[in-house]
C-alpha cells in the first residue's frame, strides 16, 4: 500500500507541475459544415473486410493477421506474402504461402520490410501492392543485420535476407498448405529509437498548446507504441490514433478554424498527427473540462476524456452532464482517480487511465 500511495502521489504532483494555458479561442462546438463528415468509420471498415475476403482465400482464416493500433500488416504479392511487425514485442515476421518460387517471394518481402519510409502512403496496407522503396528507411536503427550493423541499402537489405533464408527459415502447416517464415528480432532499445525520430515534434507541439511533453509521449505510447502507420477498426489513425470526424473535426474547427475535417493522409504525416492529438488534449483541458477546478483532477479527467470521451468522465459520477461537474468537483484528486479507474462506463477507458499515469510516470524519469 505504501508503494502504491507513492505512485499515486507522484502522478498527482504530474498533474500540479504545469501552470494553466491560456484559453483557446473556441466559441462554438459545432461541427464544421462546409463539407460533409464523411462515416471514416463505416469506410475503414469496409477496407478492413475487403483485405480480409482477399487474405483469408490465400491463408484461411486461422492465420489471416490485420493490422491494429500496436500491429502493423502489410501483404503483398496477391496476397500470398506478407509482413507482420508487432511494434509492442519489437518482433517482425515476414511469411509466405506462396507455392511458387517462395524463396525468392520470400527474399524480396523481407528487402521492401526492412527498407520501409516512415511514410504510410508508401506502403498500403490495404492492398497488396509493392512497398515503395523511397527515402530513409523508418526501421533504421531498429534493426541490424547478421553482422550487428544497421540496414539502409538495398545491397545490404539483400545480403541479410539471404542470410535469414538460409539459416533462420522456419516453415508451418497451415491449412492453405505451407508457410514459410522468418523472424527479426528489433534491437533492445526499439521504442527509444522510434521515440527520438519525433521528438521534435512533441516538443513543438508541447509548446504551442502547452501540455506536457511526457504526456503527449504516454499517449502516443498508449495509443501505438510509436507505430506511425497504426490504423484500428474505429477509424482511428496514426501515432496518437485520431479520429478525423470526432477530434480531429474539433481541432479543425476550433484550434485550426478550418472547415471540413483531416483526412487520413494528413492524419498519417507524424507531425500533423502529434500537432493534432495534442491540440485536442488542449480542447479537452481549456474548453471541455476546463470546470474541473483540481489540477490533478483535471489532469486525469483529460486523459481518460481522451480515450472514452467528455461524456464518460462525466457519466462516472452522475447521469446529468452539470451535476456530473458538481460531484466531480467535490471529489479530492485521489477519489477522481479511483473512480475513473474502477466506475467509468467503459472498461477501456479506465485501463487507459492507469497506462497513461504509468507511462507519463516513467518518461518524466527521463527516459525519453
Amino acid at each position: 500500500m505504501k508503494k502504491a500511495a507513492l505512485f499515486l502521489s507522484a502522478l498527482l504532483l504530474a498533474g500540479c507541475s504545469n501552470p494553466r494555458p491560456p484559453e483557446c479561442d473556441c466559441t462554438t462546438s459545432q461541427p464544421p459544415t462546409s463539407e460533409p463528415v464523411t462515416d471514416n468509420k463505416k469506410a475503414i471498415n469496409a477496407l478492413f473486410s475487403y483485405l480480409a475476403k482477399e487474405a483469408i482465400k490465400q491463408w484461411g482464416e486461422d492465420d489471416y493477421v490485420e493490422s491494429s493500433k500496436h500491429r502493423f500488416v502489410k501483404y503483398l504479392d496477391g496476397y500470398q506474402t506478407r509482413a507482420h511487425i508487432d511494434f509492442e514485442a519489437g518482433k517482425i515476421y515476414v511469411s509466405t504461402v506462396s507455392q511458387y518460387q517462395p524463396m525468392d517471394k520470400l527474399q524480396k518481402a523481407i528487402v521492401q520490410t526492412v527498407l520501409m519510409p516512415a511514410d504510410p502512403k508508401y506502403a498500403e496496407q490495404f492492398t497488396d501492392k509493392e512497398i515503395q522503396l523511397t527515402g530513409k528507411p523508418f526501421f533504421l536503427g531498429q534493426i541490424v543485420d547478421q553482422e550487428g550493423k544497421s540496414i539502409e541499402w538495398e545491397w545490404r537489405a539483400n545480403r541479410y535476407a539471404s542470410y535469414l533464408i538460409s539459416n533462420k527459415l522456419q516453415s508451418k502447416k497451415i491449412k492453405k498448405g505451407t508457410a514459410y517464415y522468418v523472424e527479426i528480432d528489433m534491437v533492445k532499445d526499439h521504442l527509444e529509437q522510434r521515440e527520438y525520430q519525433y521528438a521534435h515534434y512533441v516538443r513543438d507541439a508541447s509548446k504551442r498548446y502547452n501540455i506536457p511533453e511526457d504526456l503527449i509521449y504516454a499517449v502516443i505510447k498508449t495509443e501505438s507504441s510509436f507505430n506511425p502507420y497504426a490504423v484500428s477498426h474505429a477509424g482511428a489513425y496514426g501515432l496518437m490514433q485520431v479520429i478525423p470526424k470526432t477530434a480531429g473535426a474539433d481541432v479543425f474547427n476550433l484550434v485550426k478554424k478550418k472547415p471540413g475535417i483531416p483526412t487520413k493522409e494528413y492524419l498519417f504525416d507524424p507531425a500533423n498527427n502529434i500537432d493534432t492529438g495534442t491540440a485536442y488534449l488542449h480542447i479537452l483541458k481549456t474548453r471541455y473540462l476546463r470546470d474541473v477546478k483540481n489540477a490533478s483532477s483535471k489532469h486525469f479527467s483529460m486523459i481518460s476524456a481522451y480515450n472514452g470521451g467528455t461524456g464518460g468522465v462525466l457519466a462516472t459520477f452522475h447521469p446529468d452532464r452539470k451535476q456530473a461537474m458538481v460531484e466531480l468537483n467535490r471529489h479530492s484528486p485521489r477519489q477522481v482517480y479511483d473512480a475513473l479507474t474502477t466506475k467509468h462506463p467503459k472498461g477501456e477507458a479506465r485501463r487507459y487511465l492507469q497506462k497513461v499515469l504509468y507511462f507519463q510516470k516513467d518518461f518524466k524519469e527521463g527516459n525519453i
